[in-house]
């Protein structure tokens, strides 16, 4: 899974693996979470994959607005 790059240093996302229609988030707390484009949307799916390759500014995207519209909790 790759780390995300974190630019802005305060992240709570550690790591991300994305596929077409998910995207699986590591937080810092070892939590990691799956989002697909039906728990969230696809709008806001393409936003977080391009957020997650950017490095910078996922976390904030993911606690504004997705929050807990994960489609499962992994692990």
């Amino acid at each position: 899974m790759p780390r995300y790059k974190n630019l802005s240093g305060h992240s709570g996302i550690v790591a991300y693996e994305a596929t077409t229609d998910s995207i699986t988030l590591t937080f810092v707390d070892g939590g990691r979470y799956l989002y697909t484009s039906i728990s969230v949307g696809r709008a806001a799916l393409d936003r977080m994959i391009a957020l997650a390759k950017a490095g910078r500014g996922l976390s904030t995207f993911v606690s504004q607005h997705v929050r807990d519209r994960y489609a499962r909790k992994l692990d």
